[in-house]
């Protein structure tokens, strides 16, 4: 039963949208766990806690404990440090100098610790060990060696600090990481419209590279290079008081003013951290709106605005650099008074006998170490102004008002039986009026198969987005049985909706891929890998494994995978995909040898050649035989006479492999290939220019992608009018021509006596490659299926000679026949699911990612399933309807988006929204029996 109240419309002012977000309580207790056992459900739609507004909070919350160990090994190298420093003083004084011999002696302590305190604190001397004794040469080498093994134990503390910062700054660039793509997973709806996709993922893959490498160094440095440079210091204070001062003074001058001059530089960059972006965003919108820039001829005012921009942040880098180039310029210019101070000063003392030689040198010496240490502090200073505007930025461009609420956990997703989808003063926004327009209350009785239209407006499509959680309603209610839509999490939204839109969404990899994906959610086995999983916890990142199953079978009623891809291929097959699965199949690689399936395609093999032979079509197949050239096959197929299994050895990276290439040069076929090469890629540039990206020319040269074009131009214009690319090793060339195929390419390049030589090279090539008596090939046998062929090769064991007439379709028959004759129609079927769909679907017809996208959803057997405009992309609204009400896999409820009165009424109930938000309702009594 469907109740309609029928309101008048409000405007936009009159219910201002609202967003919720999540409480400092809420983000405290949904914070993620950082260790524990792992279970499936354990990480199910963990909220992400959101960003600290600022940096440091940030790094003390995730790494504390982290800096403090690193921190307690800087302070287990200060004995060591001071050790070093001390021991110059001796080495002049006692040994070359002979101060510890001065009264006639033969020998001298060593290793005696004992501290010199200078008059100034009432001189004198305080002994910590008596040491060992040597005469002064002895003395001499024993105190040298014994400052070597200082000098190498301080260098492998600061190798032990050094790698746990490095380690430490690479598992908060992780972690943060991590935590940026979940909250990006947390956008709104209106924030997905607001923000570029390029701007987000610039600022997870670049943005935050000197935010992980800063926190690092975020606590240890200034504690590391603090010490140091207190130490020195001390030192130095400890030799005199009056250089010590000096040298603190200049150091106090450095460590207070430097940092306040920078003041400047910090609001130019932060100014310049919101312009970069603001550059890139319109360099993206400029090549998104590329076709209207091209019919308006609006080339120059765009260049003139970029232009401007590019000026600005010249200008304000130009600020920048002026301004820390001073500074520096200064710093130096302190750092370069204090040695002054200590040659003429100390020099002074030294002659008046206040102050010895060592004691000089090892003040020099120190002083020497002081320098580095403040320098390092003013640059981690302006290091750490840079990073906090990054930060900063970042933390505002995933803030809490642009995230949805935290998901449920499982336990709390709801269980009962949904009876009804309602909506309570429900306000949508019409894009196309931009304007908002409430919705009378609704009351939709389920199960029911609803179809809803909306003349003149897209309200339909905006309440079919709001069931689905991809658009946030401006105000009212709406809910689906006791599931409140406007504030439920993903999970138990996707748990009761299904939905598949106007535009289907489709992701790189195979159709089968694409059709599981809303199946993939837990997986189903404890991860392996104890050092993987110690590392997500140690970082916040996921402890889930990827290469595990994901799929429940068993909660899909499935007994193995080959049961769910049976499921996949007949609700495919109901939305009119059965063919296109079988022509995919045949492309797809066979990987059955020695298998049953294997031994009936081998049958089916030789079925199909005595049928060819029979009807006299033999002729229309060229086999692959061992002694002759098969030109439908590229040369590089025919020199290896087989396919690849060595990575090493596929695409473009043949040409360059050593083995290859040396039997080749043997041969006498190597120049004659590159010079083959050279001709193709003349022609290539030649007829390419122009061309829109992804054009159907570039199949015909697969190794060389698009973007590789530029590349292939500057070589050929470094090699002119000459034939040969003159260096060796220049494989471009020689790529070109392994992947000509002489009838699709149709160049002329090949003779008949070049193609003998190809032949005649196949026997030295098959043994040269070869790795530890194992082939890096697998060759073509009547005999085996190749793994690595497709389907149809290994029936037909040759390709199809396309330059004959009516070829392909005669051959294709006779393949089908064969096919069904031997029961491999389901299986061709089954690897046509392996079939890739290219980036976003772009290798499939609409029609075919709109099917993809719809059976993705009816696989989720979700209560409501929601088809958004799905139906204008097939070609038989009532059968596609028809399939999925009466399959095996029909959902409960059905609700149709429909462009047209007509296609609503192929539902039992048809529902109809005015401009005004006014609902008229039609039920079918009987009702309708779809044909």
């Amino acid at each position: 039963m469907i109740q309609a109240a029928f309101l008048s419309p409000v405007t936009e002012q009159d219910h201002p949208h609202c967003r919720g977000s999540a409480t400092a309580a809420q983000e405290k207790t949904n914070a993620c766990p950082q260790g524990g056992e792992w279970s499936p459900d354990r990480d199910r739609d963990t909220p992400t806690p959101g960003l600290e507004p600022r940096l440091f909070p940030y790094v003390w919350r995730h790494s504390k404990r982290d800096q403090l160990a690193i921190c307690m090994v800087v302070l287990a190298s200060v004995p060591f440090y001071f050790a070093s420093l001390d021991l110059p003083k001796r080495i002049v004084n006692d040994a070359i100098i002979g101060k510890a011999f001065a009264h006639g002696e033969a020998t001298a302590p060593f290793l005696d610790f004992e501290i010199a305190w200078p008059a100034s604190l009432g001189g004198g001397r305080t002994e910590l060990f008596n040491g060992f004794h040597a005469d002064r040469q002895g003395l001499l080498l024993w105190l040298s060696g014994l400052f070597l093994i200082l000098v190498l134990i301080n260098g492998a503390f600061k190798f032990r600090i050094n790698l746990q910062k490095g380690v430490l700054g690479e598992r908060m660039l992780r972690r943060l990481r991590f935590q940026l793509f979940s909250l990006m997973l947390r956008f709104t709806p209106e924030t997905q419209r607001e923000v570029k996709s390029s701007e987000t993922a610039t600022i997870i893959r670049d943005e935050v590279e000197p935010i992980g490498s800063f926190i690092g160094d975020a606590i240890v440095v200034p504690a590391q290079l603090g010490t140091h440079a207190a130490t020195a210091l001390a030192f130095i204070l400890m030799q005199n008081v009056w250089l010590g001062l000096a040298a603190g003074a200049i150091a106090g001058v450095q460590i207070a003013v430097i940092p306040r001059l920078r003041h400047a530089i910090l609001r130019l960059s932060r100014q310049r951290q919101i312009d970069s972006p603001n550059l890139a965003g319109r360099v993206a919108e400029v090549l998104d709106g590329l076709d209207a820039v091209t019919v308006n001829n609006s080339v120059r005012w765009e260049r003139a605005e970029i232009s401007g921009q590019l000026h600005g942040l010249y200008d304000l880098r130009l600020q920048i650099y002026r301004r820390k180039f001073a500074i520096k310029y200064f710093n130096n210019l302190l750092a370069q008074v204090t040695p002054f101070l200590f040659y003429a000063v100390g020099g002074l003392l030294a002659l008046k006998g206040e102050l010895s030689i060592g004691q000089l040198v090892a003040v020099l010496a120190a002083y020497r170490d002081l320098p580095p240490p403040l320098k390092g502090l003013i640059d981690w200073d302006q290091q750490r102004l840079d990073v906090e505007v990054k930060y900063e930025a970042i933390a505002a461009h995933f803030g809490a008002q642009r995230l949805r609420l935290a998901d449920a956990t499982r336990s709390d997703l709801p269980q009962d039986q949904i009876r009804a989808v309602t909506s309570d003063g429900l306000v949508l926004r019409d894009p196309q009026e931009g304007r908002s327009v409430t919705i009378a209350d609704l009351h939709i009785a389920l199960p029911a198969q609803v179809g809803l239209h909306s003349p003149g407006t897209s309200l339909a499509h905006q309440f079919a987005r709001a069931l689905a959680g991809l658009q946030s309603p401006a105000a009212g209610a709406l809910s689906i049985g006791t599931l409140n839509l406007v504030t439920a999490g993903r999970a138990a939204r996707a748990r009761r909706i299904g939905y598949a839109g106007r535009d289907p969404v489709l992701f790189p990899g195979t159709i089968r891929d694409n059709l599981v994906y809303g199946l993939r959610t837990a997986p189903q086995s404890h991860p392996k890998d104890a050092q993987h999983l110690s590392e997500a916890h140690r970082t916040g990142n996921s402890p889930d494994p990827v290469d595990t199953q994901w799929v429940d079978l068993a909660a899909l009623g499935a007994s193995d995978a080959r049961e769910l891809d049976l499921r996949m291929l007949d609700l495919l097959s109901r939305l009119g995909m059965d063919e296109d699965l079988y022509r995919f199949g045949l492309t797809a690689t066979s990987r059955c040898d020695g298998t049953p399936l294997g031994e009936r395609m081998i049958a089916a093999r030789r079925h199909l050649h005595r049928r060819l032979v029979a009807s006299g079509k033999a002729d229309l197949v060229l086999p692959f035989e061992s002694e002759e050239y098969n030109p439908r096959a590229t040369i590089a197929e025919n020199l290896l006479f087989g396919v690849p299994t060595d990575p090493a050895l596929v695409g473009r990276r043949l040409s360059s492999e050593p083995r290859f290439r040396a039997v080749l040069a043997e041969h006498s076929l190597l120049n004659d290939l590159e010079c083959l090469g050279v001709a193709v890629a003349r022609t290539l540039v030649e007829i390419s220019r122009g061309l829109p990206p992804g054009h159907a020319l570039f199949r015909c040269f697969p190794v060389i992608e698009q973007e590789a074009l530029p590349e292939v131009e500057r070589r050929l214009a470094a090699l002119g009018d000459r034939a040969l690319p003159d260096r060796t090793g220049d494989d471009i060339f020689l790529a070109l021509a392994l992947s000509y195929v002489e009838p699709s390419q149709r160049l002329g390049l090949l003779d008949p006596a070049l193609c003998r030589r190809l032949v005649g090279a196949r026997e030295p090539l098959q043994t040269q490659l070869r790795s530890e008596g194992k082939p890096d090939i697998e060759p073509f046998d009547p005999d085996r299926i190749n793994m690595r062929s497709s389907m149809l090769d290994n029936l037909l064991f040759g390709r199809i000679d396309t330059t004959r007439m009516n070829a392909e379709a005669d051959i294709q028959e006779h393949v089908r026949a064969a096919v069904r004759h031997f029961g491999l129609e389901g299986d061709v079927r089954i690897r046509g699911l392996d079939y890739g769909v290219g980036n976003r679907g772009r290798l499939l017809t609409v029609r075919q990612q709109a099917s993809i996208e719809l059976a993705r959803a009816v696989l989720r057997q979700p209560d409501l399933l929601v088809l958004d405009g799905t139906l204008r992309h097939l070609e038989d609204c009532a059968s596609v309807i028809e399939a999925l009400t009466s399959g095996p896999l029909a959902p409960e409820s059905l609700l149709v988006v429909t462009d047209t009165a007509e296609e609503a009424a192929l539902l039992p109930v048809r529902v109809t929204v005015e401009r005004s938000g006014a609902v008229h309702v039609v039920q079918a009594s009987p009702p309708v029996v779809l044909a």
